[in-house]
C-alpha cells in the first residue's frame, strides 16, 4: 500500500479528544505513516510538542497564527525560542497573513483594521527571524493577504522556505511563489465539485513542488465533506490528485514523501 504523509493536522484541538488513539490508528491503516500537528499559538503549540514525544508518528510546527495576532505577546520571539529547539519541531508555522475577518466586518474603525495588520506583519516577522535562526522552514497561512504577504516574505525568501498550506489561489500566484522557490501544499478542497480551480492548480503544479495535508479537523474531502476531517482522509486526498497528474499513487507517494522530507528534514 502506498504511504503518504499529512503534513498540516490540528491533532491538539479538542475535536479529536474522545478518540485520540483511535484517530491514530485509522491513519497508520490507511498508510499514512508522519502527521505533523501544527501550532497556533506558544499553548497549541506546546500540545503538538506533547502530542511528537508520545507518538513516534508525530512531529510538531510551533507558531502563532495570524487570526490571533492581538493576543500575541509583544515579543514572541524568546517563548518561541524555547520551543523551536525541540528535536521533534520540524517547521516555524502556522505564521502568516489573513484579512479575511478584518475588524471593521465586526464593528471596529479603519484605525483598528489597520493595527491589526500591523500586529500581524510584526508576529509574521518574529517568526521569520526565529526560523532563519534555528535553520527551520515556515508553514505559512495566507487568507485574503496574497499580494502583502508575498513582500513581507521576500526578503526572508533567501534564507528560510516556506510551504503555502491549504492552497486554493489562481496559477498565476501558484508560480510566483514557485519562483520564490517555496512550496505549496493540498488539502480537501481538490476533491470538492466546485474546487476546479484547486485542480488546475495541482495540473500546473510539478511534481516535487508540493505537498498533501488535510489541515483537519477542517476541509474533509468527498465522501466526508461536512464531517470531521482526520489525517486518514489523506488517502482520499492522494486519489484525486494522482487522477489529476496522471500518476499511479506509487509515484505520488515518492514524491510528496521526498518532497516533505526535503522540507522538514527532521522528518526523515
Amino acid at each position: 500500500m502506498p504511504h503518504f504523509y499529512d503534513t498540516h493536522a490540528h491533532l491538539d484541538y479538542p475535536d479529536y479528544a474522545a478518540d485520540f488513539p483511535e484517530v491514530i490508528a485509522r491513519a497508520e491503516a490507511a498508510g499514512i505513516t508522519k502527521l505533523i500537528s501544527i501550532g497556533t499559538n506558544l499553548a497549541s503549540s506546546r500540545r503538538a510538542i506533547k502530542l511528537a514525544e508520545k507518538y513516534p508518528a508525530i512531529y510538531a510546527a510551533v507558531g502563532w497564527h495570524p487570526s490571533d495576532a492581538m493576543e500575541a505577546p509583544e515579543d514572541l520571539r524568546p517563548e518561541l525560542r524555547e520551543l523551536a529547539g525541540h528535536p521533534k519541531v520540524v517547521a516555524i508555522g502556522e505564521i502568516g497573513l489573513d484579512y479575511y475577518r478584518l475588524p471593521s466586518t465586526q464593528g471596529g474603525s479603519a484605525a483598528d483594521d489597520v493595527a491589526y495588520k500591523l500586529k500581524q506583519a510584526e508576529i509574521l516577522r518574529q517568526q521569520l527571524e526565529v526560523a532563519i535562526e534555528f535553520k527551520l522552514n515556515c508553514v505559512i497561512h495566507q487568507r485574503a493577504s496574497f499580494d502583502d504577504l508575498l513582500v513581507q516574505v521576500q526578503p526572508y525568501a533567501a534564507q528560510t522556505r516556506g510551504v503555502f498550506h491549504c492552497f486554493g489561489e489562481s496559477v498565476e500566484r501558484l508560480q510566483q511563489i514557485l519562483e520564490l522557490g517555496w512550496l505549496v501544499s493540498y488539502t480537501g478542497i481538490v476533491t470538492f465539485k466546485n474546487g476546479q480551480n484547486i485542480r488546475d492548480a495541482v495540473a500546473a503544479t510539478p511534481m516535487g513542488k508540493f505537498m498533501l495535508e488535510t489541515d483537519c479537523p477542517y476541509l474533509a474531502p468527498i465522501p466526508y465533506r461536512g464531517k470531521r476531517c482526520e489525517p486518514a482522509y489523506v488517502k482520499e486526498i492522494a486519489d484525486t490528485v494522482a487522477q489529476v497528474k496522471l500518476c499511479s499513487l506509487d509515484d505520488l507517494s515518492a514524491a510528496t514523501c521526498r518532497t516533505a522530507q526535503e522540507f522538514f528534514p527532521k522528518l526523515a
